[in-house]
């Protein structure tokens, strides 16, 4: 994989060369070189969302907001955002990797991410598990964040069940030449993070990493710890090469590579986990009259993880290696079709490959029992069509995607200690055609006032960790389920923004989402479950989002009521009318911030998280949690500024699992202290 690495920083670095050279000696660039030249303009980005992009609810998260957050995590950025939820309330310190899926809209789900997380334009889902390796994307390389919520149909649609998170890396204009931080906290914890940033020509080439570690806390409440009990000890490290340069005034080549290492521990000793990933990508951008987009990208990843006995406190299960690889890319093209329209078309393509090999052993024993292995590979050929048209203060948008996807080389096979053959399945090799759409319409009533409302549907594949991998938190087996369909969406909403005065808007949606088909894991016996297609998960609710610039005083703010249900037959008709699990039905944030001068910032940050349930028989309930977060920046001279920061700073108890009383919490009061220089 670091091949694949090597030649995408090679790619754009010899292109770099040639504008470089060419500025240098006078030559000039672009149609009029020698002349009076046209500048180019290096963006870093795809193309500009189309006029009809705010028919669908989206909220825009600035660097200032993405930088100052308590935790410096992405997942604590993200958690301002209305509608947002992990599958549990653990930060990426503390839980394990495959159960950080993501969604919007209080959909459920398994911990496989329901909603779409791109990363310049790349799908940055495991493609085996699902989850988004939260701590490879260090919110100090970001520029901007859009989120959109309800299902996509335009370029990776396919995924996009709950909406889409854009991540956007910041560029030249946004990072100073040498950036860096270093911060420890009140448990000798650090976290520490460096980057350069070169301008070549017209271009640029930004290099950065990231190394947080940690001895951890205790997740286990102290009345129920042994002395086997570990604290939650981590150590994650990223890297990121990112090169952007133009190769006219109309083409801009992108290129990324990006790798990352992850290990924790939790609960127990020997508990471990790790997650690591190569990625590299690839994208052409073309701002002339015929406006395309051009993107190409391959990923290598890897997960293990060993479970402890919470009983005999002894290993039973080792998943020691879960290698998976995904390839993709997509283009998408808007041709020249007059001043009222934007018209898009293109195509995608996603296939995800890979297995996992483990071992069983006995809890009474300690002797090996099985070794397994399963797997398979999925794909996604996508082509969509989408037209945006403008009248007056009008606009209309509407939008289709035809979908073939494939479920193909699965099998599972188990062999006893022995190396005797006690189990060797092989599934059937599965196709269909989808067809989703999404429309929506923009109304500016005013200056101060716009309408909204859209609908839409959408689709997600299930993974191979739903397919084909079981998994144990002893005692409870959950059974995987090769049989699994894919997940629809159907959905509408309607809403309005506000904006009385500059620097001052308010937003409020209104929804409904059903989503057919809602993999869950459904309760068979004690001790027992299996991943299920649900008739459906019903979700209905509000959105309200608030903004206000005052002078030295800045408030962001969001609440999301939703009201949701799942609908059940079979095994699970004793789910119908119960909540999904892990689903709250109040969330909220607010976040005061005052910036008294150039360079200083003081801001406490107030998070509130309702009550849920653990399982699908609301047997087990996490309740409500309230957290106090702040923020501090105090510039010291030059580039460099003083930072603290804290975390649930009024030590809430934060139940983040429940399993018949056997708990699991989430941060205490934790208080940070470091420097930065070059933000």
């Amino acid at each position: 994989m670091y091949r694949y690495l090597l030649a995408t920083t090679a790619i754009p670095v010899a292109l770099m060369a040639a504008p470089a050279v060419a500025q240098n000696a006078g030559e000039g660039v672009g149609p009029n070189a020698g002349g009076d030249e046209a500048e180019i303009v290096v963006v870093g980005e795809g193309l500009e969302p189309t006029p009809a992009e705010p028919a669908y609810a989206a909220t825009e998260l600035d660097r200032e907001q993405i930088v100052s957050a308590p935790s410096g995590r992405i997942e604590d950025v993200l958690s301002s955002v209305a509608g947002f939820q992990q599958f549990r309330r653990s930060d990426s310190r503390s839980s394990n990797p495959s159960a950080q899926g993501v969604t919007l809209r209080a959909l459920g789900g398994n911990a496989t991410s329901r909603a779409l997380v791109l990363l310049d334009g790349v799908p940055m889902a495991d493609p085996f598990f699902g989850y988004i390796p939260l701590t490879a994307l260090a919110p100090e390389r970001l520029g901007n964040i859009r989120v959109t919520r309800g299902g996509g149909s335009g370029p990776f649609g396919a995924g996009a069940l709950a909406g889409t998170i854009e991540l956007q890396s910041a560029d030249a204009a946004t990072l100073s030449p040498v950036s860096g931080s270093l911060l420890v906290n009140d448990r000798g914890e650090t976290e520490a993070s460096a980057a350069l940033t070169q301008k070549l020509g017209a271009g640029f080439v930004t290099v950065s990493g990231r190394w947080d570690r940690g001895q951890g806390f205790f997740t286990t409440p102290e009345d129920q710890r042994a002395a086997i009990t570990s604290r939650a000890e981590f150590e994650s490290r990223s890297a990121q090469i990112r090169a952007v340069v133009p190769v006219s005034d109309t083409l801009e080549l992108q290129a990324r590579g990006l790798v990352f290492d992850d290990h924790r521990t939790l609960r127990f000793d020997g508990a471990d986990s790790t997650s690591s990933g190569q990625d590299a990508s690839i994208r052409l951008v073309g701002r002339g009259d015929w406006q395309f987009d051009a993107l190409a990208y391959v990923q290598a990843r890897n997960f293990s993880n060993v479970v402890i006995s919470s009983t005999r406190f002894v290993r039973v299960l080792d998943q020691r290696n879960t290698p998976s690889t995904g390839v993709g890319g997509k283009l998408e093209l808007r041709p020249p079709v007059g001043p009222n329209h934007v018209l898009k078309i293109g195509t995608d393509y996603r296939r995800s490959s890979g297995e996992l090999q483990e071992e069983a052993y006995s809890a009474f024993t300690g002797n090996l029992r099985s070794r397994r292995r399963a797997g398979g590979a999925n794909s996604d050929l996508g082509f969509f069509i989408e037209d945006d048209w403008s009248i007056g203060r009008l606009v209309l948008t509407g939008g289709l995607r035809a979908d073939r996807t494939t479920i193909t080389d699965g099998f599972y096979l188990e062999r006893q200690a022995d190396d005797s053959i006690s189990r060797d399945d092989t599934y059937e090799d599965r196709s269909d055609w989808t067809v989703t759409y999404r429309a929506g319409a923009l109304y500016r009533a005013s200056d101060a006032l716009a309408l909204r409302a859209a609908a839409y549907s959408g689709l997600r594949l299930p993974t191979l960790n739903e397919l084909y991998r079981p998994f144990v938190i002893f005692p409870l087996v959950t059974e995987a389920n090769a049989e699994l369909d894919v997940e629809k969406l159907e959905g509408f909403e309607a809403g309005f923004d506000l904006t009385p005065r500059e620097g001052v808007s308010f937003s409020l949606t209104a929804f409904e989402n059903r989503v057919e088909g809602a993999i869950a894991n459904v309760t068979l016996a004690a001790n027992l479950r299996q991943r299920q297609n649900l008739d459906a998960i019903k979700a209905r609710g509000i959105e309200a989002g608030a903004e206000v610039e005052l002078g030295q005083f800045r408030f962001n703010g969001s609440l999301a009521y939703t009201d949701a249900e799942v609908e059940g037959t079979g095994f699970a008709s004793t789910l119908s009318s119960n909540r999904p699990p892990q689903t709250p039905e109040w969330a909220g944030s607010a976040t005061l911030a005052w910036l008294p001068a150039d360079g200083w910032q003081l801001a406490a940050t107030v998070r509130h998280i309702g009550a849920q349930f653990e399982s699908d028989q609301e047997t087990d309930r996490l309740p409500a949690a309230t957290t106090l977060g702040a923020f501090a920046e105090v510039p010291l001279g030059g580039e460099f500024s003083l930072v603290l920061r804290g975390e649930n700073l009024t030590g809430e108890t934060i139940v983040t699992r429940n399993a018949g009383g056997v708990l699991d919490l989430g941060a205490p009061r934790t208080v940070w202290a470091g420097i930065r220089f070059g933000y």
